[in-house]
């Protein structure tokens, strides 16, 4: 069984001021009305006030499998080392 880091999946907070009615996002460069969410091209779920990780990030996996990131849809696909076309099951995730 393999287990990766945890390493990317986190949040943080952004501070925010009371007279704010918008903020820019940091990563995409976009303005969002306070009290919005929205979903950044990192993968973060966002508000004004800061960012989660939208992903789960598999922690224990198969020894001949392997984890992939798909950043379009925001998630790891978990396969065969030697052929992409066979899924492998996760027994253990971090984040989201």
């Amino acid at each position: 069984m393999r287990l990766v880091s945890p390493s990317h999946a986190f949040c943080y907070v952004k501070p925010t001021r009371k007279d704010m009615t918008h903020c820019m996002d940091e990563t995409d460069g976009t303005w969002h009305a306070i009290g919005s969410s929205w979903r950044d091209s990192e993968c973060m779920d966002c508000t004004c006030a800061g960012c989660c990780s939208a992903f789960s990030i598999p922690s224990s996996f198969d020894d001949d499998c392997i984890s992939v990131f798909d950043k379009v849809a925001c998630e790891y696909k978990v396969y065969k080392k030697d052929n992409p076309s066979i899924s492998c099951p996760i027994y253990g995730a971090v984040g989201k």
